[in-house]
């Protein structure tokens, strides 16, 4: 995919204003017909619209152009297999400023003047910037960058919601805004959005995309020249002194500190001292005081609208959330939060810090905004797993072994949802979560928190011919016969990651009075926690096929897709451009490799691919799944519950650091799966 001149620039320019706060949504609120934040587009009123057909860029390319000129705007489907694009199949896109859709399609339902003049921009070809000046390699970067995303469409239509329901949506999603100047804030980007938003549009929406200057695809994430800015500015937390950050081994650093217990606690900033060389926490609320407030009167405001009984105690949420906002009482608000989906309320929502792994010390949770629908088919998991879940913590004890003794569990068991909006540390620039279980700390933690899986991400067409063809260049022929693309064959793996979480030791597990932070450091035990989570998934799923809860058809095509979903992993790399560990890949990466070494993930060089055009390619041995994960589950449950660091480092040394036969085999498998964009996700909420 190639940028066009400064020529088109300037055409595309004069249609649509540039982003004035490119880190977050800024605009208009629901209802607008598009949610993007625009302004206004001056059009001719008395010039009637061309009559042409919109049929020069297939759907793909709309979509991708439009996101390399920051357009709030997608083709969703087309919808009558006629390659034009109609009005009907153009809706607006929520989170950054651009053209509206009410001013490119009139209320008559046709395209204006201006649709025209951007259509007619999007085409044109001219002349690509040349690349040998620091500027132009910038811009080419910045191009690759766009191009390993493929914009993916979420959308919520609430032609038919109620009024009450439509003004929940409106303040959760100007909460939502608010929801990422607060990361922004937490990820140092907050002061670099004024630079931002004089960029040309591709710059702009790699800003937008990435919530922030720095590259994030696997090609460009190490490339010095791929950055958002012309300035190229270095990445610096905003939750610590930036000198302190200069230091190597920061994290170390301060967890030496006498006050070490503070500094290191989740819902503050880290500040210099009264003197030189010692540090201080700020809670959240006292630090970026005017931010919690704004989201604190967005949630008091969707409370109060709410007048349905069923839905009062949503309402109670939104109150404690407003509270905590002002107060610091996460742990009141995560009671609400906990009731809310016990009671029974139709809407999904977590609104608050959780998530550490932006954080370079894994240490300080990430704002951010989940919002979705209550999906009914929640309860067809529950029925199946409720009766077994005390006995699959007995399992995941026996395997972990001394000095780790079974729970009572007292989790609930997920529910499905259908996303309207991720913002702040949810909203990633590639992929989207696919499951949650919060809160990682606290009582409400400790008695089993709550648990969610998003069931209406990676649903789409493009997302399951996508992964089709990546399979397809990795798997031979007869384990590809075996891939579905139906969500449900992924689904399952996703509920038992969650649920995971909940068994067997977990965040606030303690050996030797010790947390998993202490023992193993912020960043090793984010990993080991997902590693025990999808380890657990791989052993539950045949688990549950010997009792008889799931078929066996089932277990096998979990199986499948598992192998499939670590290969996407693995395929980001196994360490980010600063250093920091990325957890899912190492995670994925410790899987299948110990998957390859007990031969049942077969590598055959000399068999053809799938797709019949690559050379040597994997075939998945279903008759050792069940041993050879029943030996790493217990491998990795005894680390986790001795707290044994050196064997926790052993499996990253062994299967992450090694430069060996496997690492080799892991250069394959990046450079075939990455051949296919990433989906990143864009959401559209219209009445």
């Amino acid at each position: 995919m190639k940028l066009r001149s400064v020529l088109l620039f300037a055409a595309i320019a004069a249609c649509c204003p540039p982003a004035a706060h490119p880190v977050g949504p800024t605009g208009p609120d629901v209802g607008t017909g598009d949610g993007s934040g625009s302004e206004p587009v001056v059009v001719d009123p008395v010039t009637p619209p061309p009559s042409v057909r919109y049929d020069l860029l297939e759907r793909l390319a709309f979509n991708r152009k439009a996101a390399e000129h920051a357009l709030p705007i997608f083709w969703r489907t087309d919808a009558d297999n006629d390659g034009t694009l109609d009005p009907a199949e153009l809706v607006g896109l929520w989170g950054w400023t651009g053209p509206a859709r009410a001013d490119l399609v009139s209320g008559a339902g046709e395209f204006t003047p201006a649709f025209a003049a951007l259509y007619s921009a999007l085409v044109t070809e001219t002349a690509a910037d040349g690349v040998d000046s620091p500027e132009g390699r910038r811009l080419a970067a910045i191009r690759d960058e766009l191009a390993q995303g493929r914009p993916t469409l979420v959308e919520t239509d609430l032609a038919s919601s109620s009024e009450e329901d439509f003004m929940i949506i409106h303040h959760v999603n100007r909460a939502a805004t608010v929801i990422e100047r607060l990361f922004a804030r937490q990820s140092g980007t907050l002061e670099l959005a004024a630079a931002a938003a004089s960029a040309d549009p591709a710059s702009r929406m790699v800003f937008f995309r990435n919530q922030g200057p720095w590259c994030e695809a696997p090609r460009t994430e190490n490339n010095p020249d791929c950055n958002a800015l012309a300035s190229r500015p270095k990445k610096v937390s905003g939750l610590y002194p930036a000198a302190l950050q200069a230091q190597p081994r920061f994290c170390d650093l301060l967890a030496k500190q006498p006050n070490a217990a503070e500094l290191m606690g989740h819902f503050s900033v880290v500040v210099d001292g009264k003197t030189a060389g010692t540090y201080a926490a700020v809670p959240f609320q006292v630090a970026w005081k005017d931010d919690m407030e704004a989201v604190a009167t967005e949630l008091e405001a969707a409370a109060a609208v709410i007048k349905t009984p069923s839905e009062q105690p949503f309402a109670a949420y939104l109150q404690a959330a407003a509270a905590a906002f002002r107060n610091g009482d996460w742990e009141r608000a995560d009671q609400a939060w906990l009731d809310m989906g016990n009671k029974g309320s139709r809407f999904y929502l977590r609104i608050a810090p959780d998530e550490v792994y932006h954080d370079p010390c894994a240490l300080k949770a990430g704002f951010h905004v989940s919002f979705a629908f209550i999906n009914p088919g929640s309860m067809a998991w529950r029925a199946k797993l409720e009766p077994v879940k005390a006995e699959m913590e007995g399992v995941l004890a026996k395997l972990a072994g001394k000095p780790y003794k079974a729970r009572d569990v007292k989790f609930k068991l997920p529910d499905f949802v259908d996303m309207i909006v991720n913002a702040g540390n949810s909203r990633s620039a590639h992929g989207a979560t696919l499951g949650q279980s919060l809160p990682n700390w606290g009582k409400v933690a400790e008695a089993g928190g709550r648990t969610v899986a998003m069931t209406n991400v990676y649903t789409d067409a493009d997302s399951s011919a996508t992964l089709l063809e990546q399979t397809s260049a990795l798997f031979c022929p007869a384990t590809q016969a075996r891939v579905s693309a139906d969500p449900a064959s992924s689904l399952m793996s996703t509920v038992l990651h969650e649920a995971a979480h909940n068994l067997g030791p977990a965040h606030d597990y303690k050996v030797k009075g010790k947390t998993d932070d202490e023992i193993f450091g912020g960043p090793l035990a984010s990993t080991l926690e997902e590693l025990k989570a999808q380890t657990a998934a791989l052993y539950f799923s045949e688990w549950l096929a010997a009792r008889g809860v799931i078929t066996r058809a089932e277990a096998d095509a979990a199986h499948v897709r598992d192998v499939a979903w670590a290969f996407g992993h693995i395929s980001r790399g196994m360490y980010a451009a600063d250093g920091t560990p990325k957890n899912y890949s190492q995670l994925a990466s410790i899987q299948m490799g110990s998957l390859v070494a007990a031969k049942v993930l077969v590598w055959k060089p000399e068999t053809t691919a799938a797709n019949g055009r690559d050379q040597g390619c994997y075939d998945i041995d279903l008759a050792t799944w069940a041993p050879a994960v029943d030996k790493l589950a217990a491998r990795v449950l005894k680390v986790k519950g001795a707290g044994d660091k050196k064997g926790a480092d052993a499996m990253v040394a062994a299967f992450v650091d090694a430069k060996d036969a496997w690492a080799d085999q892991r250069a394959i498998i990046t450079e075939r799966w990455l051949r296919a964009p990433k989906a990143s996700f864009v959401y559209s909420i219209h009445r």
